[in-house]
């Protein structure tokens, strides 16, 4: 793993927790710390700036001055990977256009959570013990920091604090692979905590569990898609069945607003899935899309019961092949990618029962993705193949290729790519930046490495800034 003892070395403000030190960068420009600013709901706020940049996404132009961005949970403001800041940084360093580094205790691909002046951050500790970090936008200088659970264990790529926090501007919920589901305030206070693996059984999962919860229109939702029985392991207690299942929460309180269980003929590992939950509106409902089991269904958004299911996805019917890639949703459309690059399936909504033959607008059978959940961005479907290292743009509405090109870097990819700015932001496993431009025709602005491996966290585009976890650090760049 490469590391950058000079940056450690040039750090100021030196501070303690839980045996750590922690320190606050005195090199390069800081941002000036910001206020809430809220005098109005947060729901009301996030509706406004959201209804601002989808016009600005429609329109595809920059407009000047957009309002600066929040990241509340996983895939941005939109779910879709997107935000509508400007003015960021093509390129950058440790020693140019960087604003702070801030060091972690461990690696995580937990994407950073940016609400006003506040980043949230899930991570382990060398104690294996499963924190959440609060810190300062403005000088990555730690506010607080809680253990939420400990016990942290490594599979493959993944760890314990794989699933990223999301935020409503009031409260933080964060989520380990523990079961350990815990609210805090912005201040740090605790709302409430309980257990998910104490209530329904060990998450079986090979890789360890990664889903990310969702966030909206004030109901929590949470799914968990597991190995049916329990053979691994780690997942083994007194309980010898498991259920997967959609589960709805209420955020303020933590209790279960409903459970759905979902069914799958899927076999084995091709049962466990690593995707989040969407949610997709469908003229005057809302349903909340799973993708996993070799099935994506759509579910209630109030009462959680399945209004349909599309197959198509693990069309050889392997064992063996878990979903990672994310759902993302397009006007009228669904998109799901099979497991280990079977192909991309655009859905459309609005269907009901089984719909794998009625409902499939379109499909993409090359490059697509294994891990990358696609990006949604000024009109185009981005894919990435990130074993390959090929991006392809595609139009969302037929799924004809626009263009498609080779990263020219020969490392893995994971991370999901990130649209800000004009821009298309990826990241491979290594540290290595590749910046594009998100426009008619595949061109590479920048190309560049921070190091750190392993990275596995998309990189965020929030309140001016761009935000990048490595192993080591998590790095603020800014043309401010």
């Amino acid at each position: 793993m490469a590391k950058d003892e000079g940056l450690a070395q040039s750090t100021g403000q030196q501070g303690r927790a839980h045996g750590l030190e922690w320190t606050s960068p005195a090199h390069g420009p800081k941002r000036p710390v910001m206020g809430n600013g809220l005098k109005q709901p947060a729901d009301s706020y996030m509706k406004q700036k959201q209804w601002l940049a989808v016009a600005l996404a429609i329109i595809g132009g920059a407009v000047s001055p957009v309002p600066a961005a929040n990241w509340p949970q996983w895939r941005g403001p939109f779910l879709n990977g997107s935000s509508p800041e400007a003015n960021l940084p093509v390129a950058w360093s440790k020693t140019n256009q960087l604003a702070w580094a801030a060091p972690l205790p461990g690696k995580s691909g937990a994407t950073p959570i940016v609400w006003d002046d506040t980043i949230f951050l899930p991570s382990p500790d060398p104690d294996k013990n499963l924190l959440l970090f609060c810190l300062d936008r403005g000088t990555g200088q730690v506010r607080w920091q809680k253990k939420v659970a400990q016990g942290d264990r490594v599979v493959g790529k993944n760890n314990l604090a794989s699933p990223s926090a999301v935020t409503d501007g009031q409260k933080v919920i964060c989520l380990f692979g523990t079961g350990d589901l815990a609210a805090f305030d912005f201040a740090g206070g605790a709302l409430w905590s309980r257990n998910l693996c104490r209530e329904y059984g060990q998450f079986a999962n090979m890789w360890q569990y990664g889903a990310s919860p969702l966030l909206h229109a004030g109901r929590l939702y949470i799914q968990v898609l597991q190995r049916d029985p329990p053979t691994y392991g780690h997942a083994r207690d007194d309980r010898p069945s498991r259920e997967s299942f959609l589960l709805c929460v209420d955020p303020a309180t933590g209790k279960d607003l409903w459970r759905q269980v979902r069914k799958t003929d899927a076999r084995e590992e091709s049962m466990e899935a690593y995707t989040t939950p969407l949610p997709v509106r469908v003229g005057e409902r809302t349903e909340i899309v799973v993708v996993g089991a070799n099935y994506v269904t759509g579910h209630d958004a109030e009462k959680g019961d399945e209004r349909w299911r599309c197959g198509g996805l693990n069309r050889r019917q392997n064992l063996y092949w878990r979903i990672i890639t994310s759902p993302v949703a397009g006007p009228g459309l669904v998109y799901a990618v099979g497991p280990k690059r079977d192909p991309l399936l655009a859905i459309k909504v609005g269907g009901s029962g089984l719909v794998t033959d009625t409902q499939v607008a379109w499909t993409v059978n090359e490059f697509t993705p294994d891990v990358c959940t696609p990006l949604l961005y000024r009109e185009r479907l981005l894919v990435l193949d990130g074993d390959r290292q090929v991006l392809t743009s595609l139009n969302p509405a037929t799924g004809e290729k626009q263009w498609q090109g080779n990263l020219g870097v020969r490392e893995t990819f994971s991370a999901s790519p990130t649209g800000a700015d004009g821009k298309i932001y990826c990241v491979s496993e290594k540290g290595t930046v590749v910046v594009l431009e998100a426009g008619p025709e595949f061109k590479i602005l920048a190309t560049f490495s921070l190091g750190e491996g392993p990275v596995m966290s998309s990189i965020v585009a929030a309140q001016g800034c761009l935000f990048l976890r490595t192993a080591e650090n998590l790095y603020c760049a800014s043309r401010r």
